[in-house]
């Protein structure tokens, strides 16, 4: 089956990612770009089992089998990918934030476990290991510097000698 362009507005992210087939392909491509490597042992010999949604690694160890969600901030999470996809979505292109009482009613999901996406999607982000900055990036109103003239005396010494942030 041929998949879908991938989606740029929400209205398109909502039907999109509604499909778990295209939810698992649009984060296979991200996570792993070659080929779906082994979480536990780092092997390239896994095999997919359609019937549960799950890889198994070959290699002899004591977990061979994976998920989508196994070692992400998604672990151990019963909440389905659309959801945390459609939350995603939602924390990356709301310019002023979002709460997690708008993610509950947007999505169809407790208060409480929007709360949890919220919090683990926030610390993914300021995560160093988290590519931020992949692919294709927009910025809009966007502030970057400022002029020497309107800073305060100790910051703009220390700005311009470069001394540090």
């Amino acid at each position: 089956m041929e998949a879908a362009h991938e989606p740029t507005t929400l209205q398109e992210a909502i039907v999109y990612f509604s499909n778990p087939a295209n939810c698992r392909e649009y984060l296979v491509a991200r996570r792993w770009a070659d080929a779906v490597v082994c979480p536990k042992c780092g092997s390239k010999d896994v095999i997919f089992l359609e019937n549960y949604n799950r890889w198994h690694c070959r290699a002899k160890h004591s977990a061979p089998q994976f998920t989508l969600k196994t070692g992400t901030i998604m672990e151990d999470s019963p909440i389905g990918l659309d959801k945390w996809l459609m939350a995603m979505w939602q924390i990356v292109n709301c310019k002023n934030g979002i709460s997690s009482y708008e993610v509950h009613r947007a999505i169809g999901i407790t208060q409480k476990s929007a709360w949890f996406l919220d919090h683990r999607i926030r610390l993914a982000l300021t995560d160093e290991s988290f590519e931020k900055a992949t692919g294709h990036v927009e910025a809009d109103e966007t502030f970057i510097g400022g002029k020497a003239r309107n800073m305060h005396a100790s910051k703009r010494a220390r700005k311009i000698t470069g001394y540090g942030r």
